[in-house]
């Protein structure tokens, strides 16, 4: 009896467990579907709201919408754009039922090893599901509801009317939604007419849009191309003699069209990184209100700057006879207390050429690197007053060489100098010889803290600027200098509104404390050096204090300024995209400089004369810069220069 009592409570039990367990399932079941999007969507074209861009000065820069489009049937796609989409986002698509569970569990798994979402797992189902969502947070309420719109897609639709419908929602970048748009944009030709090259740059986008289109990383597509291509050739989806045609294939990207003409190289940086952050669905179609840091007062008079100084490189080139002249520049301005990005100039042509220049092409940056091994120095304790030898030198084993004898730009030598003076005339053998005390990996320790993310070689010759990097990295280091030793990360957005103008999304400066006050205050004292004494003089006439670096590279195949006054950070980089020279003598102070200059102009036409703020454990001293022995006031041949209390000099000596 009493066995028989106990089955049927077991009994009963295990129904009421069950009855609890189906009916929470139900419940998240109905919860999760009850608001999901209409499918529905995916058919019709529904006019999207417009997104607008403004500058700080409230100018509206663009405006973001998606136009109607003509879907293109499937049959009218190249079999090899499809293929190539196949084996880029979904090799198992006509094997699944919407979503791929082994897939899944691998994400699951390298999520939770990574405590976060790093890997996605989306079939093309889910992709075109995601496409109803505005929303771009990765959440597992989002990728649950995704999975089921999946199944029930499936459902709805045959294998290749998904497909069709992928093929023509799915956002490549730039703006362009679906591969009809993508070819246009991206080759200014029909969907019909694209190569398999060119199809597989196509399908290697939704992976990540921002990042991957040819009109903003060209390298970076093709690679991403290349790994298509290598996808084809391994699931043997294509032969071995069109995979090795396809990859050799020079791919010619369309000119930019229909972007805004204010800012144009501001304007797609700010999108890319919204695309990043909310998704390109809400943007394109949510009807935001983006306010971002830009000056458009100032980004006016420095485009008018890069169209001078080019044009009159240009004409010194030809006169050099230099063979087909193409002179490149970038420009950019940044707000040193806040960090906020206020002019930005990629290339001298939106249009013609898309690739930024500012803030993702890498080059050398010359002696315009010295200044971070200086300021190292300060913050170690050297003085700027400290003797360094300026004279030939062999050093043996540095670098990849066997041994490596530096010599100076202008092949002259000064003996014993004080390091503000081998600053200030940018000699390089007194700055090697710094780098050979210093460490070079404790030198790109505190440039790391500055701000710099590119990867720099533990060489010798990285004193000299050998190591490449952006100009937005190295001007943001700089920026470290007048704004008392912090570092404020560049920003461009300040805030998104939605369409009833609610904040959806506010900009929140990551800073971090690099260096000392004192020891920023030092470097910005040397670099005011560079200007009123050394190879910056031509900026001498400008109504505020200034502080900066000329760069030059090998054979003139670069040339920089990086400076600031009190409030504005400014970096001028000019070259050529091939690497080939600007002209013998086209040094920084050349054909960076006169940019600057003109743009740092108009910047104090805007702002009241302001003084940099040195902390109050400093002092000035007028001091020889040759020996670094104080001088009375009266000599001609002294400098003033800023010093630690108790570590300034005396007549007789440090």
């Amino acid at each position: 009896m009493n066995f028989r009592l106990t089955k049927n409570k077991v009994l009963i039990l295990v129904v009421l467990t069950c009855g609890v367990l189906f009916g929470a399932a139900g419940g998240v079941l109905l919860a999760l579907t009850r608001d999901l999007p209409q499918i529905q969507a995916l058919e019709s074209f529904k006019p999207s709201s417009v997104t607008r861009i403004y500058s700080a000065d409230r100018v509206l820069l663009s405006e973001l919408y998606i136009e109607k489009r003509d879907p293109i049937p499937l049959n009218k796609i190249p079999d090899h754009l499809r293929k190539a989409i196949l084996a880029a986002e979904d090799k198992s698509f006509y094997r699944h039922s919407g979503v791929d569970l082994r897939g899944i569990l691998r994400a699951i798994y390298k999520d939770i090893r990574a405590r976060k979402f790093v890997e996605g797992a989306s079939t093309i189902t889910q992709q075109l599901a995601k496409t109803l969502f505005l929303t771009h947070k990765k959440t597992l309420v989002r990728k649950l509801k995704e999975a089921i719109l999946a199944f029930q897609l499936e459902r709805r639709y045959t294998k290749d009317e998904i497909l069709e419908l992928y093929l023509n929602q799915v956002y490549f970048g730039s703006g362009a939604y679906g591969v009809k748009a993508a070819a246009k944009t991206f080759f200014n030709k029909s969907v019909e007419n694209l190569t398999l090259s060119e199809s597989a740059l196509i399908a290697g986008m939704p992976k990540s849009p921002s990042r991957l289109s040819p009109l903003i990383n060209k390298e970076l597509a093709i690679k991403r191309r290349n790994t298509v291509l290598t996808q084809m050739a391994r699931n043997r989806i294509i032969p071995s003699d069109e995979y090795k045609k396809a990859l050799n294939e020079t791919l010619q990207p369309a000119e930019s069209r229909g972007q805004s003409a204010k800012a144009p190289y501001f304007v797609r940086h700010v999108l890319n990184i919204l695309e990043e952050k909310i998704g390109s669905s809400l943007l394109y179609r949510g009807g935001l209100t983006v306010f971002t840091t830009l000056d458009h007062d100032l980004q006016a008079a420095a485009e008018s700057a890069v169209i001078n100084g080019l044009t009159n490189l240009q004409a010194r080139m030809k006169q050099k006879k230099i063979q087909n002249p193409d002179p490149q520049a970038a420009v950019i301005c940044l707000d040193i207390k806040t960090g906020g990005i206020i002019t930005l100039i990629g290339g001298k042509n939106f249009s013609q050429s898309p690739f930024n220049r500012a803030t993702t092409a890498k080059r050398q940056p010359g002696s315009a690197f010295k200044p971070i091994l200086y300021g190292y120095a300060i913050e170690k304790g050297f003085s700027q007053n400290m003797l360094i030898l300026d004279a030939p030198v062999i050093f043996p084993g540095a670098g990849e060489n066997a041994s490596w004898k530096p010599e100076n730009f202008t092949q002259d030598y000064m003996g014993e100098i004080t390091l503000r003076k081998s600053l200030a005339f940018s000699k390089n053998i007194p700055a090697v010889r710094l780098m050979e005390k210093l460490g070079p990996s404790s030198v790109i320790g505190f440039a790391h803290s500055l701000g710099i993310k590119s990867h720099l070689f533990p060489y010798l010759s990285l004193a000299l600027g050998t190591s490449e990097l952006t100009l937005l990295e190295l001007t943001s280091a700089f920026a470290v200098f007048p704004n008392q030793g912090e570092y404020i990360k560049p920003f461009a957005i300040t805030e998104v509104h939605d369409r009833l103008g609610r904040i959806l999304w506010r900009a929140k400066p990551k800073t971090t404390i690099a260096m000392s006050r004192t020891g920023a205050a030092l470097i910005t004292d040397m670099l005011h050096g560079v200007i009123m004494e050394g190879t910056g003089r031509k900026a001498k006439a400008l109504r505020q204090p200034l502080a900066g670096k000329t760069g030059t590279t090998n054979q003139y195949k670069d040339a920089l300024f990086i400076g600031f006054s009190p409030s504005i950070a400014t970096g001028v980089w000019v070259g050529q995209d091939s690497s080939e020279t600007l002209g013998k003598g086209e040094t920084g102070a050349k054909a960076a400089l006169p940019i600057w200059i003109d743009v740092m102009k108009k910047a104090e036409t805007k702002s009241p004369r302001l003084y940099f703020d040195f902390p109050d454990e400093t002092v000035k001293v007028r001091i020889d810069p040759i020996t670094g022995y104080s001088a009375p006031e009266d000599d001609p041949n002294s400098v003033e220069a800023l010093f630690k209390k108790g570590s300034e000099p005396n007549t007789s000596g440090t």
